[in-house]
């Protein structure tokens, strides 16, 4: 497939680039000609994936995306290197698996720094560069941010704070010329889960409730990403994208016939 080269020129920063959808979307920009800034908390991954894309185009930046600090030393450095800041994808999250009752206040926090203090924090601290370059924010939810799953109540809340948070902070940046948007990922899975046997089973339960068979790659998710990015979205702001084979589409009723 030929990827068109939209951002020549530009700086993306994509936090959680360390692995899985992050590093899916590092690739994508770094294909179309951007200058990437990887941040995570893993240096060894960040290094490797940049010595993939090209250190001369790649700063890898050691980030805890839920400390204040960390997230304004990554958006400063992006500046310094590369002269301006385009595009801030705030991707990093972390899921959590539990019954309501045996969620702990640590667990909920944990959710919530990461998957919604982060976002605030990186719109916070690339504020300053995108005002200059009129750029864009994308912000990865998931589909479990536009409903309710079993055992998923704290992801639920995460998720859905970051789909708000997207629409409210759309109006608050619009006046900069700053967009802001989200993609909702369902189920997505990379090449080196793709032959899990118990990837297939979870594959099957998926196929029951989605109009699209099989299941998303990271290569998918960065495709949206980086269209909410480019010029091609210029007036596209506040919107949630579902990226999930139409698993939001359906009433979660079982089959009727």
């Amino acid at each position: 497939m030929r990827v068109q080269r939209r951002f020549d020129g530009k700086t993306v920063i994509v936090t959680g680039a360390s692995s899985g959808i992050g590093t899916g979307i590092a690739r994508r920009f770094a294909d179309e000609g951007a200058n990437v800034v990887l941040a995570a908390r893993r240096r060894d991954r960040l290094d490797a994936l940049a010595s993939e894309l090209g250190t001369d185009r790649t700063l890898a930046v050691a980030t805890d995306v839920t400390r204040p600090d960390d997230v304004q030393a990554m958006a400063d450095a992006a500046a310094t290197r590369f002269g301006g800041l385009d595009v801030l994808v705030s991707n990093a999250g972390v899921g959590l698996g539990k019954q309501f009752e045996q969620t702990t206040l640590d667990d909920w926090r944990l959710v919530m720094d990461t998957d919604v203090d982060s976002c605030f924090l990186g719109a916070r601290a690339a504020l300053p560069h995108l005002k200059r370059s009129r750029g864009s924010i994308v912000q990865i939810a998931s589909a479990s941010g536009l409903g309710g799953d079993r055992m998923l109540s704290a992801y639920n809340a995460a998720k859905g704070a970051v789909v708000n948070f997207t629409r409210g902070l759309a109006f608050d940046l619009g006046e900069f010329g700053i967009r802001v948007n989200t993609v909702a990922p369902s189920l997505t899975i990379g090449p080196e889960h793709a032959d899990d046997p118990r990837v297939a089973a979870l594959v099957e339960r998926f196929d029951r409730r989605r109009a699209l068979p099989g299941y998303s790659t990271p290569a998918d998710i960065a495709a949206a990403v980086a269209f909410l990015a480019s010029d091609d979205a210029r007036f596209v702001t506040g919107a949630i994208l579902p990226v999930d084979g139409g698993i939001t589409a359906g009433s979660g009723q079982p089959p009727l016939y």
